[in-house]
């Protein structure tokens, strides 16, 4: 699919969310999505049909429980289907790119049983715009606590493809695919620029390295890639 970026004024105010614990979309990231329950196809048919946004967004567990379903966060990612097919058994399979973070403004009522909002984009015209690290980004520490990070969690990286990274993408995708607490990713989402996103990503590596080490005997290997 051609996924043009949308001008700001082009942004839609109202538009369906997926809310989906520890799913992280960062502008200019992709995420792959496996859709099945009957109200998100729905979502997604209405969106094929009317401009290709939905938005991603995390339940939060310190707001209550409303008859839509758990409360949510009030800072998620509006994103823009580019690429999409159809399984045999009926499902989705789909990538979101995403576009832009928004605030919630108010929730409105359902549609076809999934959960929609109106949204405000202000805080957040510059991710329409491409990011550049400023003197904040320290490159060769992050790397250096991403490798302890894999060592001790038993991945198995494709190190090649991620020194050939830009710095922007580097810190986008690891946002996205690093297994992090869901508080955690909602920090990384809402970091005001992406100098206070790497130094999020790599303050998390480095914790997460120390809380939880990986325990040989298990034998579990997992396998990231770009």
């Amino acid at each position: 699919m051609h996924d043009p970026q949308p001008k700001f004024h082009e942004l839609p105010e109202t538009f369906a969310v997926f809310p989906l614990t520890g799913a992280l979309l960062l502008p200019g990231g992709k995420l792959p999505l496996n859709i099945f329950e009957p109200r998100y196809l729905a979502m997604i048919e209405d969106a094929l049909a009317s401009g290709r946004c939905f938005a991603m967004i995390q339940p939060d567990p310190d707001r209550p429980i409303t008859p839509k379903g758990p409360g949510l966060y009030r800072v998620g990612c509006l994103g823009r289907l580019s690429s999409f097919s159809e399984t045999e058994d009926g499902r989705y399979l789909i990538t979101l790119t995403g576009l832009i973070r928004f605030d919630v403004v108010e929730e409105l009522d359902m549609a076809r049983g999934y959960r929609r909002v109106r949204a405000d984009f202000s805080r957040f015209e510059g991710d329409l715009e491409v990011p550049q690290p400023g003197a904040g980004f320290h490159r060769v520490e992050l790397l250096e606590a991403l490798r302890g990070y894999f060592d001790n969690q038993g991945f198995d990286a494709n190190w090649d493809a991620i020194d050939s990274m830009g710095d922007v993408s580097l810190v986008t995708s690891l946002a996205m695919v690093c297994p992090f607490h869901p508080v955690e990713k909602q920090a990384l989402l809402e970091a005001h620029s992406i100098d206070d996103r790497a130094q999020t990503l790599h303050a998390l590596l480095a914790m997460d390295m120390h809380d939880h080490p990986f325990d040989d005997d298990e034998g579990t290997q997992r396998r990231l890639s770009s």
